[in-house]
């Protein structure tokens, strides 16, 4: 049997059976046939079902495949496996179908929760799980710019239990937790409810901001009305989405689980983030002073 004729389980189980890097291709059958996407994966030497999953979520330039390598160093260190999903501009084209989710249909009414693209990260766990490459208790989430705008709205609208961990690094805006504005610039108009809201304030995301992520003019950096409410650049918009997230759970009189995590000497730079990430989940610190400094300088979106 050809690998595209084959279900997502089994190309999973065989491809991810091994150690390596790997470019698996899937397809969503149920709601999402003709638009596949490709996990750019890495299992390293002595990894085990039981052992941590990072599902990785790349930048602007769709490049999932050195988004995976940026934690191979961590992967062989702690033995962890690492999927990028992995979303081409030209079968998920432009912000819409990546970063906002695809959460409207071609004649602009909001799909169905279900059909959003940040779904499509629940059913890659579901069918690594049935593929018995994991067990499903170690999931961690992590994304990097157009990946920080897709994973936070991903927490403002998918189930949270597939996993541990999750952190956003350097969002170019925000989904605010309010349904004074509608989405993308709030959680409005599009079957959102006050549980999801809630259950959102809760979860303890971890918001990573480089300190130096304070350009103006980087073409990326999203520039409409909306965003730019938010602040000039990416840094200023990280703290006023803490801090409007941190009033909402007050106003509301609701738990409130965030962490803003400054990290100092970096920018937008998807390499860096992603060691501080590796880091602070399975090393349990932030790297020191010297380690930051030889990861300073590098701009990867």
């Amino acid at each position: 049997m050809k690998p595209s004729e084959m279900s997502n389980v089994d190309r999973i189980a065989i491809e991810l059976g091994h150690a390596g890097r790997n470019a698996i291709l899937y397809v969503d059958e149920d709601r999402n046939s003709d638009r596949p996407f490709k996990l750019q994966t890495y299992r390293p030497y002595g990894y085990t079902p039981d052992r941590p999953v990072v599902i990785v979520q790349h930048g602007v330039l769709r490049n999932g495949d050195e988004y995976r390598d940026f934690w191979v160093e961590a992967a062989d260190k702690h033995k962890l496996l690492i999927v990028a999903l992995t979303f081409s501009n030209e079968i998920w084209p432009g912000v819409e179908s990546y970063n906002n989710g695809r959460v409207f249909s071609a004649g602009g009414n909001p799909r169905h929760i279900d059909g959003w693209t940040y779904a499509l990260v629940g059913n890659v766990i579901k069918d690594l799980i049935a593929g018995e490459i994991t067990d499903g208790q170690n999931v961690y989430l992590f994304g990097h710019s157009a990946g920080g705008q897709f994973v936070h709205r991903l927490m403002s609208s998918q189930s949270h239990a597939p996993f541990k961990a999750v952190a956003a690094g350097n969002p170019g805006w925000y989904t605010l937790p309010t349904f004074d504005h509608p989405f993308p610039e709030g959680m409005d108009g599009v079957g959102l409810t006050e549980d999801h809201l809630v259950k959102l304030l809760a979860y303890p995301m971890t918001i990573l901001a480089g300190d130096k992520d304070i350009a103006t003019d980087d073409p990326n950096l999203p520039s409409e009305p909306a965003a730019m409410r938010q602040g000039p650049h990416r840094f200023a918009r990280a703290q006023n989405y803490f801090e409007f997230g941190r009033k909402e759970a007050e106003r509301r009189g609701v738990p409130f689980g965030w962490k803003l995590q400054v990290v100092p000497g970096i920018g937008h730079d998807g390499r860096a983030m992603s060691a501080v990430c590796a880091s602070l989940w399975f090393d349990g610190k932030m790297p020191d002073d010297a380690e930051l400094a030889r990861l300073a300088g590098q701009q990867v979106a």
